[in-house]
């Protein structure tokens, strides 16, 4: 059977607080509009500025309490191996923008294991996957995420997947530990590319003139081995959520404004 992925296309915000406004707003109409049909709705969410300013517009957004949260299950692209509540934890900040004011279960929210849980990193790593194996399918380990949202670095990595590295040319399992990280802390848990590639959506938040050259060779097709943000594409949906500062290498064709 032949896969045949979505276009890329590019949405262009004025400058960071409108373009978490737009994703948010788009990302609550979404997520009710799956569960309409759907009993569960699986979310990856990643870290960083943009994850975080994200997730604090839909904590402020009046549509919120349309959806029903307590149907909704959250997930990590990747983590920081820090101690539980660390600030740069992803968890943490996720916790503290959104997650902890919604009326839903704890155990709605998969976080991965902290640096003091009392397990080692490669343990950390298997629990995580053996977690996702939990909602995963006859087809796959892992659920099928409707909302995969990942952050872009300025050299091109996604989640804790990083240039020239062997993490992003991993395929037989479904998450990795990571050591000796170009960007600290330098020991992390991160899911794998066919993880990623599984979402109904992957959708891509960046904004910064710093992002505007990865953003660039992303759309241009690079390998992903070396720009791994190019080889995140979702099954229905694989957009780039950028502010003007970013969007300086977009070509004309691929821009929807809002």
């Amino acid at each position: 059977m032949v896969e045949v992925w979505s276009e890329k296309r590019v949405i262009i915000s004025t400058d960071p607080t409108a373009l978490a406004r737009s994703v948010a707003d788009r990302f609550l109409r979404k997520v009710a509009k799956r569960l309409e049909s759907s009993d569960i709705a699986h979310v990856s969410l990643t870290g960083g500025s943009m994850g975080s300013a994200v997730l604090a517009a839909v904590s402020r957004h009046p549509k919120r309490e349309r959806v029903d949260w307590s149907r909704v299950h959250f997930w990590w692209s990747d983590e920081r191996y820090l101690d539980r509540g660390h600030a740069d934890r992803n968890e943490t900040q996720a916790r503290e923008a959104l997650l902890d004011s919604l009326p839903m279960p704890d155990a709605n929210i998969h976080a991965i294991a902290a640096a003091d849980s009392g397990i080692r990193l490669d343990d950390a790593a298997d629990a995580y996957a053996a977690e996702l194996a939990r909602f995963g399918s006859e087809n796959a380990a892992w659920p099928a995420f409707d909302i995969c949202f990942l952050g872009v670095g300025p050299d091109g990595h996604i989640a804790s997947l990083f240039p020239d590295r062997s993490e992003i040319r991993v395929t037989d399992r479904a998450v990795v530990a990571v050591r000796d990280s170009p960007k600290p802390p330098s020991e992390r848990v991160s899911m794998t590319r066919p993880v990623i590639n599984s979402a109904q959506r992957v959708w891509m938040v960046l904004a910064g003139t710093d992002k505007a050259s990865a953003l660039g060779l992303a759309l241009a097709g690079a390998s992903y081995a070396s720009v791994p943000a190019a080889g995140a594409k979702g099954r229905k949906q694989t957009m780039f959520f950028v502010d003007e500062d970013a969007a300086g290498n977009v070509p004309p064709e691929l821009i929807d404004r809002e």
